[in-house]
């Protein structure tokens, strides 16, 4: 395929798949997704194939994540398209970590939401210096998905619970320390990290990849998370997010009394959700567990006011000041966040 949403193609012994909506920061759509998931099972079952490398096309960004402004649209509608591209995106997910052959994303650019998505689960995550990562949905009245509730709780300390909570962007560094990424090339050496791929021989093994990979990077320098550990430690590692704004209001120094201005402009409901399901996350025992829960919520985040405030506030309108409603962390009810909770119907099959 050399046109199109998504582009297929093969260079030697590599399985290339190229994310082809620049103008879009390469955003997902229902077809891309089907288009990804038929090239992994198709390269996975190639003997011809060594390796296989996800990147978006454009300079500005590997990829910015669903589609939200169609997802808006499908739940306003009340279409379903919504629930199937949720379903179809998990199982995609899950597909990537569980792949039998080297999976190499490279995040260069913006990397949010469903591109931490076709990233993160990967073997071998590739950021370079322009690399912008987020889960911002906290901002959008939605929580992190796309089995971030199994990725962040397995961040050192408590920098998954800033992650998900605060839903700001990190660079490289800080991607690698959070082990949402693995190693930092130039984004003028990618072209090179493919090349030296295309020559691998058939059956590679993921220790050959990692040879070349290691070959071309460089240091990503100094984390601000690995910096301000201490201060996000002590301030995230409580239940609540009413806990966790004290505790940040305790705190000497500008991280934190940003943390803390940045999340009082963040859905309460989403807030609390968010953690709930991070909660989870770090008690469970597969990543395909957190999906099921992340379904069930979104699912229900169908019927969500903030969902459309949010989305409303950022792509539409784009006033970028929503209405959150409630509009305090103290406002919530813990019966809306059980009602979240809920398991999908029907279940994800993976």
């Amino acid at each position: 395929m050399q046109d199109g949403e998504v582009i297929i193609e093969r260079r030697g012994t590599a399985g290339v798949i190229r994310l082809n909506r620049p103008r879009a920061l390469n955003s997902l759509t229902l077809p891309m997704i089907r288009a990804i998931t038929e090239a992994l099972q198709a390269f996975a079952g190639d003997s011809e194939v060594a390796s296989v490398v996800a990147m978006g096309e454009g300079e500005r960004g590997f990829c910015a994540g669903g589609d939200i402004r169609a997802l808006h649209e499908s739940a306003r509608a009340g279409d379903g398209l919504a629930a199937s591209f949720w379903r179809e995106e998990f199982r995609l997910n899950h597909l990537i970590a569980s792949y039998p052959k080297p999976y190499v994303a490279l995040m260069d650019g913006i990397t949010m939401g469903g591109g931490v998505g076709l990233s993160s689960h990967g073997r071998h995550r590739i950021v370079t210096e322009r690399t912008r990562l987020a889960m911002p949905e906290t901002g959008i009245g939605y929580v992190p998905d796309v089995g971030a509730t199994w990725l962040l709780p397995r961040s050192p300390g408590q920098a998954g619970t800033w992650l998900g909570l605060t839903g700001l962007d990190i660079g490289a560094a800080d991607s690698i320390h959070a082990r949402l990424a693995d190693l930092q090339i130039a984004s003028s050496r990618l072209g090179a990290v493919i090349d030296a791929l295309s020559t691998l021989p058939r059956g590679s093994s993921s220790g050959d990849v990692d040879a070349v990979l290691q070959a071309l990077s460089e240091s990503p320098g100094e984390s601000r998370l690995r910096q301000n550990a201490a201060t996000i430690d002590r301030a995230f590692r409580f239940n609540s997010v009413e806990e966790i704004l004290a505790a940040l209001a305790g705190e000497e120094g500008d991280f934190a009394a940003e943390t803390r201005r940045v999340l009082l402009t963040r859905s309460p409901t989403s807030l609390k959700l968010a953690l709930r399901l991070l909660r989870a996350g770090r008690g469970s025992a597969s990543l395909a567990e957190c999906l099921g829960r992340e379904l069930g919520a979104c699912l229900q985040m169908l019927d969500n006011p903030d969902f459309f405030e949010g989305i409303r506030a950022a792509v539409i309108d784009k006033d970028r000041n929503p209405k959150w409603s409630p509009a305090s962390v103290e406002a919530v009810q813990a019966a809306t966040i059980e009602h979240f909770l809920k398991p999908a119907e029907p279940p994800l099959s993976l």
